[in-house]
């Protein structure tokens, strides 16, 4: 690879308003947002969204107006969660297709997400991705933990490649109950990734203080990145994120001074097999 897709998770399920002032939870902050974030270097955003309350909601109508306004506002490539929070029922998670995104995530398997259990049964893993094929959605598929990316290889075989033929996978990296954020997790990542489809790519998501160590070994690793506040909300020790953007920005640095400078949004579509522009 001679550049690098970075994708912003500005939002998440799981942090808090009052305890993450940045973090954008009204539609307008998001729009605001994702505007920021396109300007140095993000060519994906990942979303989740937020109700009235900040509370996080899978609401059709408020997914459907956010496809649409980032789709107005900038050029990025718009990729809905299908995880929601640990407690969205199925039937809720399945319906996020109807708002029509570029992407959306698939987890392959379940994992323990500290005290809680992000559930993903086999059904269901299949069910996303045969109605994303059928929509024409590009999935991002995201795994835990090396075991599934072998789930992934079983259901490729079974069920086919997916939307636009291109495989891309996001490691999801130093969550409690996950796999670790390290170096060596990465390695055994893009070894075992080696048995999927030619040509599959893949991103490295890391939790909290793992960011930057798997951010580098990614880069490293020829691999592509995600950050945002859904997974850091710290900078640096003692000195809380001001931004997603200033997020991005780093991840932006550390790809050039890598010489994989940023994709731009079409780039990305090109790799990623996305039609809409």
């Amino acid at each position: 690879m001679t550049t690098t897709l970075i994708t912003v998770a500005p939002t998440g399920a799981e942090n808090r308003k009052t305890d993450v002032p940045a973090l954008p939870v009204t539609l307008d902050e998001l729009v605001t947002t994702a505007r920021d974030c396109e300007a140095v270097g993000a060519s994906v955003i990942h979303v989740h969204l937020r109700d009235d309350k900040a509370e996080p909601t899978l609401d059709l109508g408020r997914l459907t107006d956010a496809v649409a306004a980032l789709r107005e506002a900038t050029g990025l490539i718009v990729q809905l969660s299908t995880g929601g929070a640990v407690t969205d029922p199925e039937a809720d998670r399945l319906r996020v297709l109807d708002a029509r995104p570029d992407m959306a995530s698939c987890t392959m398997g379940t994992v323990n997400f500290g005290d809680d259990v992000f559930l993903n049964r086999w059904e269901f893993i299949v069910e996303l991705h045969l109605r994303m094929q059928e929509r024409g959605i590009v999935p991002e598929y995201e795994i835990f933990d090396l075991g599934q990316l072998t789930t992934l290889a079983r259901l490729l075989d079974k069920h086919g490649l997916p939307a636009g033929g291109h495989v891309h996978v996001d490691l999801v990296m130093g969550v409690p109950g996950g796999m670790p954020g390290t170096v060596a997790a990465v390695a055994a990542c893009e070894a075992a990734i080696k048995d999927l489809p030619a040509g599959t790519t893949f991103s490295a998501t890391g939790i909290g203080r793992s960011s930057l160590p798997v951010l580098l070994a990614s880069l490293a690793a020829g691999g592509h990145l995600r950050v945002g506040l859904e997974d850091t909300v710290t900078y640096a020790k003692g000195q809380p994120v001001e931004s997603n953007a200033q997020l991005v920005a780093r991840a932006s640095g550390f790809a050039r001074l890598a010489q994989r400078p940023p994709m731009t949004a079409g780039q990305a579509r090109e790799l990623l097999g996305i039609d809409r522009v």
